[in-house]
Order: C-alpha cells, then structure tokens, then sequence
C-alpha cells in the first residue's frame, strides 16, 4: 500500500481501498474520454439533479441564509441550485486539468506580481478560497515559475490518494500534506529554502483567533499569519472566477502586508481578519462560484438559525 505500512490496516480495509482505487481511476478514465467541455457539462448536470436531494442541501441553505438574510427565499433556492453546478463541474474537471492547462482556458490577471514573486527569489504566503476550480490557482503559480509547496488535505484512501498526487504532477504542481509537527516544520524549511506556500483560508476551522464573517463570528486559521510575520513576507491573496465556456479568469490581488507592533497575537488576529475579509469580499462579487456545502460557521450560529425554523 503506497506510503503505509501494511500491517496498520487489515486485508479488508486495503481491499476496499483498492477497489475504490480502481472505481476512481475508471472515473478519471471515463472524464478523460469525454473531454473537457463534455465532463464539465456531465459534472455540473448530475450534481445540480442530485445535490439538491442529499441532506447537504440544508447546510447550503442554511449558509446562504446566514450571509444573504435579506435575500428572497426564491433568490437563495436559485442560487443553492446553480452552486451545485459549480460543485459538479469543478469536481469533474479535476480529472482533465492538465489539458485544461494545456489548452489555455485560464486567463490570469497581475500575472507580473507572480513574476516579480519568481524573480525576487523570496517565499510569499498565498492565501485564497474555495471559488470555481481551485485548481486553477496551484496551475497559475506553477506555471509562472514560483517555487511553492501546495498544501492540501490527503485522501483517506492511499491508493486514490496517490492517484490524485500522480494527476496534478502533470501540470506540473507538487502537492504537499502537512501533518501535525512534522509537516509544520517542512513547511518552515520550505520557506527557508525560498519556497512559497498556498494555503486554502476559508474552511471550518476549531481553534484558532477569531473573525467576522458575513457579520457572524468564526474561527479561522492563523497560521498563514504565522507564516508571513515570521519570514517577513506577505500575504498574497488569489481567487478564481469561472467564465463561459468552461473558462476561468484568474486574479493575483495587492498583497497583504502585515505589520509587526511587539504583539504578536494581535498581530496574527489582524492577518486572520485580512484574509477573512478578502473571502468575503470574494463571495460577494460572485457567490455562485464559493463553495457552499460545508459548515463555515460555529454550530452555535446553525442553532440560532434551526430554533428561528422550529
């Protein structure tokens, strides 16, 4: 089994592993031999038919009624359902970004930051969320030259897993897993090294300093913070926008400085509301495109909205 050692698993569980293996490879297969306008448009039809039916839908109702409150109820119902479009498409192309890459369907917009990023030598700490296909971001900073660890969180089943590592190395990206201490301290060297590093900065987070999000609080990751007080750097926030024509409109914003005034948690906290706030204002210019279907806000949030609909 890749990466593991054989003996933490019983026979049955690496069996299921490998025939998922298996069924996620003919998926890949299967996206491939359709191509990139055809799997996207089969992606996008089955999620936006099925979706809807799945108890997920609750959740993204209950997130666009937590950030849209004063949105029509048949506004929020439309928008659930295109979201799931979105979802579907991008989950599709995943299997065909390399042609993607390849038959330049991303448009980049401050393509010199990136450059000016390359050519200086020095780590930045990109920070961004989950818009359109996220995997456009890891291309465009692949493909402008910048040395960067892409950080990501690894498929529970080693066998897909690896599969997925073996698919974005073909556009050129190196995936890396940070776990625990470990994979802090690879992080650290990296960026000692000069390597940059991306980090996704709008998931659920337990811990951590807390935000305004969409005027509700949450808790959110400091450690893109962390990182750039430490290396004196900058945050590099990026997003990504889907266009027709399964098409994509890359954007490299003004960076994030950071300013060190001796208290490093205020410091840190002032980073996460940067990074919180540009989310939000990402989500707002185009809320279609965010991904919808997790829980970004604390369930304390979620049972003021269940005891507003009992």
């Amino acid at each position: 089994m890749p990466g593991d050692d054989p003996t933490r698993v019983s026979l049955r569980q690496d069996l299921i592993w490998r025939l998922e293996g298996v069924g996620f490879a003919g998926f890949v297969g299967f996206m491939r031999l359709l191509g990139v306008e055809r799997a996207s448009g089969l992606g996008g039809w089955l999620l936006r038919t099925l979706g809807p039916r799945t108890g997920t839908q609750k959740t993204v109702m209950r997130n666009l009624r937590i950030a849209f409150p004063d949105m029509d109820t048949a506004d929020r119902e439309r928008l659930a359902l295109d979201q799931w479009e979105q979802t579907g498409r991008a989950f599709a192309e995943t299997a065909l970004m390399d042609r993607l890459v390849a038959e330049d369907r991303i448009e980049v917009v401050g393509l010199e930051r990136l450059e000016a990023i390359r050519d200086s030598g020095e780590p930045v700490v990109f920070v961004g969320g989950h818009f359109a296909n996220i995997e456009t971001l890891a291309a465009t900073i692949v493909g402008a030259g910048v040395p960067c660890q892409i950080t990501y969180r690894a498929a529970n089943n080693p066998y897909v897993d690896a599969q997925i590592i073996a698919a974005r190395a073909r556009y050129g990206v190196k995936l890396f897993a940070p776990k625990g201490g470990d994979g802090a301290r690879e992080l650290l060297a990296g960026m000692a090294r000069g390597e940059s590093v991306a980090l996704m900065n709008d998931q659920k987070f337990s811990e951590g300093p807390e935000a305004i999000f969409f005027g509700q609080p949450v808790n959110a990751a400091p450690g893109p913070s962390r990182l750039a007080l430490r290396f004196g750097t900058v945050l590099q926030p990026m997003s990504t926008k889907r266009l027709p024509g399964v098409r994509f409109r890359v954007t490299v914003y003004e960076p994030i400085t950071l300013e060190k005034t001796g208290d490093r948690s205020a410091d840190i906290a002032r980073g996460v509301q940067a990074i919180t706030r540009f989310i939000e204002d990402r989500v707002r210019e185009n809320p279609v495109d965010w991904f919808w279907v997790h829980k970004r806000w604390p369930d304390r949030v979620y049972a003021a909205l269940k005891a507003d609909e009992a």
